[in-house]
């Protein structure tokens, strides 16, 4: 395996940056991100933060986001069967056994993350996606309770065209894989532009039992109805159905890795109960920025969603009836001081209500029997934000920001005994600071630091669990994370160094347990340590050429590395303090080569060396340690007068690892293991008009 390693002292850490370069320099073209309210140089960003491009997402498969997601230091996406994700951002996955939780993700400048706290990122399709920007670390100050970062999506469609553009891609592949996926821009005048984003995903899945069968429309519209002023909406239905395998013990892993969970004890298997989720989510939103003066600008934005989801699982057969509505709005001021000295201003608040009626019922084979338990709950949070910045010659970049963040649940049984009136559960008002410096100590060297507070209160889904109780003893996360970093860029910008070092120190985290029956329940867990190091390096070796056999070269590396411990955990007798953090690899070495040859034929390469997990708080049980490789080709050329063809092939896991790529935590009996498929393989054309 040593060979592996060697291509990861030069390799590509691709994410950073855009896949362009300046004709003049020869260098790698410098990255806006738009973090704190405005678009600003990455090297100049406080933050430790990282950049998807559309090039970047599109470079490996497209039914989902897991493996370019996993390029991202300190980022991990997990995938338990298709269409069940989980994600963490400096952190671990011990709260997100369904859906995406203590993460903030928006959606082109709409919370998609809903009031309960738990977001569906299963709901969206990457080809609609254009850009992914990521902070990481607790800001809470500016963006709302969480504690690993915030993830911002910005969807195609947005780009102003000068006339039509349609892009229609087919890809097929092992285990039944078919997608069609469709993005159309519109132009209707020269103030208007309509987007669309279709989608068709299905698979049978590697393992018995993991069908998935997907379907979306996203339309994104924008209007410049005035010089300074702009309208934009973005809305999508999703109607999305997956089966769920359940996990294996080690045994039946290695008597059948294809099998869905077996019969065991009292509990029926998988298949007979058809284990499975079902989402029909309908999200929209409207926005409006308007430049008051040079100075001032005014941002507000009104948003909601509707989910109807049904989950025949083991023990029960769960109904969830979810609607969310909310609103964002700010207000931003900049001016200067001097000539040499800027500063900004902005004042706003994020609020959401979220309404959940959750039922229960026994599971009859896939059918909804008598029923178990119903409950209503209601959750209210408002986060209200301050931030100012000052600039100094383009050098000096000083941040304060604050923000006071409220969250409130009311909840009422409905069944087997009706409450008369509602009983509250209040996490109280919690402030949470920031300060952030950064210093560009040469034109090519910035070095930065900062300050947080990290919040995160109890999900819906933790307070009212899978176990059918109300869970009132619950407490929010909070902790404060320092950080130090640098970026330096080399050669003239060819090549690209990124680091970072940070400690959050947690207090109550939230741990998910299995009780015998499979259902879930959360408690919290006294302190945690978390201390990191992240780091990058993006290498441009031979800049586009029109001559030779390598066109273009690019080759790159990131490595994390995660010291997560519990530091004061006991649960009954059992002392678990000192003990490496569940779910989280020590060490995770991701290595990408990117290379262009004539005829536009392209090469994009990927590997993962991710360490060993530990499975469980005791740190019994360990995931074994994988290195995961992954490759496509594909080949372009123009087809008349601005059109242009795509062919791609690629293969995942071309190693043939046995590995398991999303797990179950803490789980009962054993039953830890979702294998990942063997090598496997896909195709598809893209046609572009």
């Amino acid at each position: 395996m040593k060979r592996n390693y060697l291509l990861a002292a030069i390799c590509l850490y691709g994410k950073l940056y855009a896949q362009t370069t300046d004709s003049i320099n020869n260098r790698l073209e410098q990255v806006e991100i738009k973090a704190y309210f405005n678009k600003q140089p990455l090297l100049r960003l406080t933050s430790s933060a990282a950049v998807l491009s559309q090039q970047r997402i599109q470079s490996q498969q497209s039914p989902a986001l897991v493996a370019v997601m996993n390029t991202v230091p300190g980022l991990r996406m997990e995938e338990r069967s298709p269409g069940s994700y989980r994600l963490a951002l400096r952190g671990s996955m011990l709260r997100s056994p369904f859906g995406v939780r203590n993460v903030k993700i928006y959606l082109d400048d709409f919370p998609l993350t809903d009031a309960g706290g738990n977001t569906y990122l299963n709901l969206i399709d990457p080809y609609a996606i254009d850009q992914i920007n990521i902070l990481k670390g607790p800001d809470g100050s500016i963006y709302g309770a969480n504690s690993g970062g915030v993830i911002s999506l910005y969807s195609k469609g947005f780009n102003t065209l000068t006339k039509p553009e349609v892009n229609l891609q087919l890809t097929g592949g092992s285990y039944g894989l078919f997608q069609q996926q469709l993005n159309a821009i519109l132009p209707i005048n020269q103030t208007q532009q309509l987007a669309i984003n279709q989608s068709w995903t299905r698979s049978d899945g590697y393992r018995q039992h993991s069908s998935l069968n997907k379907k979306t429309v996203q339309l994104n519209y924008n209007w410049q109805y005035a010089k300074h002023s702009e309208l934009k909406f973005t809305g999508f239905y999703t109607d999305l159905g997956y089966q769920t395998p359940g996990g294996l013990t080690a045994a039946q892993l290695e008597s059948d890795r294809r099998q869905s969970r077996p019969k065991g004890g009292p509990n029926p298997s998988a298949a007979e109960q058809k284990a499975a989720i079902y989402d029909k989510t309908f999200f929209g939103g409207v926005s409006n920025q308007t430049s008051i003066n040079s100075k001032l600008t005014l941002f507000a934005n009104v948003f909601g969603s509707s989910n109807q989801i049904k989950n025949p699982f083991i023990t029960n057969y769960e109904k969830r009836d979810e609607k969310n509505l909310g609103t964002r709005l700010y207000l931003s001021y900049v001016d200067r001081f001097s000539k040499n000295l800027t500063y900004e201003l902005q004042f706003g608040l994020e609020a959401q209500k979220g309404w959940y009626d959750i039922d229960n019922y026994d599971n009859n084979q896939g059918q909804a029997g008598n029923p178990q338990a119903k409950d209503k709950l209601e959750n209210s949070q408002q986060s209200f934000f301050a931030r100012t910045q000052l600039a100094w010659l383009d050098r000096l970049q000083v941040e304060l920001s604050i923000g006071l963040n409220e969250n409130k649940i009311a909840y009422q049984q409905r069944y087997p005994i009706a409450q008369e009136d509602k009983a509250h559960i209040n996490f109280g008002n919690t402030w949470m600071p920031r300060a952030a410096v950064s210093y560009m100590a040469t034109p090519t060297l910035a070095v930065r630091a900062s300050i947080s507070k990290g919040f995160s209160a109890p999900t819906i889904a933790e307070v009212r669990s899978s176990d059918n109780m109300i869970n009132k003893d619950l407490r929010p996360e909070t902790g404060t994370n320092h950080e130090f970093g640098v970026r330096w860029h080399l050669w003239n910008r060819r090549v690209i160094l990124d680091a970072a070092a940070y400690t959050y120190q947690m207090d109550d985290a939230i741990i998910r347990q299995v009780r015998e029956s499979g259902a879930e329940y959360f408690q919290n867990a006294g302190k945690i340590d978390q201390k990191g190091i992240e780091a990058s390096i993006l290498a441009y070796l031979l800049t586009p050429t029109s001559a030779g056999l390598i066109r273009s070269l690019q080759v790159g590396s990131n490595f994390s590395l995660n010291n997560y411990s519990f530091k004061n955990y006991q649960v009954g007798d059992k002392d678990y303090s000192g003990n490496k953090l569940t779910a989280v690899p020590k060490t995770v070495w991701v290595n990408t080569l990117n290379v262009l040859f004539p005829y536009q034929l392209r090469l994009d390469l990927l590997s993962n060396l991710t360490a060993a997990i530990p499975l469980d708080d005791a740190n019994t049980v360990y995931a074994k340690r994988y290195h995961l490789l992954q490759g496509k080709i594909s080949w372009s050329k123009a087809v008349g007068h601005g059109h242009k063809v795509s062919i791609f092939a690629g293969a995942d896991n071309l190693l043939n690892q046995k590995y398991s790529l999303g797990n179950d935590i803490n789980a009962f009996g054993g039953r830890y293991f979702n294998p990942a498929p063997l090598r496997n393989y896909y195709g598809g054309m893209n046609f572009n008009f």
